[in-house]
């Protein structure tokens, strides 16, 4: 049967549906950025299915761009959440800056294939920058690599992996190998364990102090009894601003263990590892440069968008042991191997140039207004922490970096039910959103510090509506 011969497909655009169809996301993009001052930080009542829902599904049909995007504003940018608003304070923001958007638009017009050096020798060039940058950043030296992932999640999956290679861990040999960690970890860590079936390895979780940092003595000695009784130490997991507190453990110190008792120390400093652009948190983690593995996350401390993580190894030797296979359809790009393919460091193969998205930015706006941005947020969290207090506020542990957890004690209330109608309240309004967490047992409100949008003014708010949730919520009567 012949083939039938087509000039030119439906899928690609003349010039002029293309200027059409980007004026119209142009214009609704640049509407949401300029009503984001008047915007909510969350909207909670569209939960529940709506008829309009299903226009949301597949029907086969084309539509007009104008119908779609008024679709996409209806249910999808005026529901829960919204990441974009600088009244974000739950979990831990993610960024969004404008330049990223454009490095992604590049990314997805040229489509670069950016995980083999062969395929797109600059591409891959770019990545390899982007990685040396934030390893001499970390402070590593010569033979470190790493790969840029879709988050925190995947790039701790990356670096344990690594680790499990490294130290030679088997079937054999994992009931009686051991991970030390403490319940600050994310739960990332135990997802990448189960997935690599490190699950079955015994499992301490080291004592924690009063800020919520790794007690170093009692990791010392657990270390050494283990030893003693003939079982087989390997994998130390360390905070570097852990995500229910922000905490950063002693980081030198356990690197110091770790090296005398030959065990893989991996830092996740997936929010707190590009507050090392500071002078503070420089201080803050010393220490990080003498880890086996560290983990970032762009989309968090750098401010990008969502789907940016790292992973940073210090000998690059190991990452490409445990990622690096040959297949007769890639001789090709054998002979071309001036630099690391990204594909040799991790274990994805077809993945998107997301190096284009930070790489942009970083060179456009300069490493300074990111620097100057990370300063502004460790003195909002501070004066957070100040004001509230004043207002009656009990604040957790002093915050290693920009996450606080904090609560009111009332006089004659159940406390746990007086900060729950808090956040209820606080949520309610939708102004600002707030999280909250359980530590201990015990019920407290949090709040992270970190979108670029955040300025006094935000923070402010959110103190307004402490006090005046409070004021409202000491009126109430209980009933004795």
């Amino acid at each position: 049967m012949p083939v039938e011969v087509q000039n030119k497909s439906d899928l690609e655009l003349s010039r002029e549906n293309r200027d059409r169809l980007f004026e119209a996301v142009h214009r609704y993009t640049e509407t949401f950025l300029d009503s984001l001052p008047q915007q909510k930080a969350y909207i909670g009542n569209q939960y529940e299915r709506s008829p309009e829902d299903s226009r949301l599904d597949i029907d086969g049909s084309p539509h007009p761009i104008n119908q779609l995007l008024e679709l996409i504003h209806n249910r999808v940018d005026c529901t829960g959440l919204n990441p974009a608003s600088g009244g974000h304070f739950g979990y831990i923001p993610g960024g969004g800056i404008y330049t990223a958007s454009l490095g992604d638009y590049i990314a997805a017009i040229t489509n670069r294939y950016a995980s083999v050096f062969y395929a797109s020798p600059g591409a891959a060039r770019i990545e390899n920058a982007l990685i040396k940058w934030v390893g001499n950043l970390v402070g590593y030296k010569n033979e470190f690599g790493g790969n840029i992932t879709s988050g925190g999640s995947i790039a701790n999956l990356i670096a344990l992996s690594v680790a499990k290679t490294a130290k030679k861990i088997k079937s054999r040999n994992v009931e009686k190998s051991v991970i030390y960690t403490t319940h600050q970890s994310h739960h990332s860590i135990m997802k990448a364990l189960r997935l690599m079936g490190l699950d079955e390895c015994i499992i301490r979780y080291v004592t924690l102090d009063k800020n919520f940092r790794m007690v170093v003595l009692d990791l010392e000695k657990q270390i050494q009894k283990d030893k003693a009784e003939n079982l087989n130490p390997f994998l130390i997991v360390a905070n570097a601003g852990s995500t229910d507190v922000g905490a950063v453990d002693d980081l030198k110190n356990i690197a110091t263990i770790a090296q005398k008792e030959n065990l893989w120390l991996h830092v996740d400093a997936a929010y707190g590892g590009f507050f090392l652009l500071t002078e503070y948190g420089k201080e803050k983690l010393k220490g990080i440069e003498m880890a086996d593995s560290v983990i970032l996350d762009p989309h968090k401390s750098l401010f990008l968008p969502y789907g940016t993580g790292m992973v940073l190894v210090k000998e690059v030797k190991y990452l490409l042991e445990a990622n690096s296979y040959e297949a007769g359809y890639m001789t090709d790009a054998k002979k071309w191997n001036q630099e690391l393919s990204p594909t040799d460091l991790s274990p994805e193969m077809s993945r998107n140039f997301r190096g284009m998205r930070m790489w942009l930015p970083l060179q456009w706006h300069g490493i300074k207004p990111f620097e100057d941005c990370l300063n502004e947020k460790l003195e909002l969290i501070r004066y957070f922490c100040d004001t509230i207090q004043q207002s009656g506020f009990e604040v957790g542990a002093s915050p290693d970096l920009t996450v606080a957890i904090y609560r009111y004690n009332p006089k004659h209330q159940d406390r746990e039910i007086f900060n729950r109608n808090i956040l209820k309240k606080i949520i309610e309004d939708g102004r600002v959103f707030i999280s909250s967490t359980v530590i201990h047992g015990e019920f407290w409100l949090r709040i992270v510090i970190l979108s670029f949008r955040t300025h006094k003014h935000e923070v402010d708010t959110l103190i307004e509506l402490l006090k005046k949730a409070v004021k409202k919520e000491s009126e109430f009567k209980p009933d004795i």
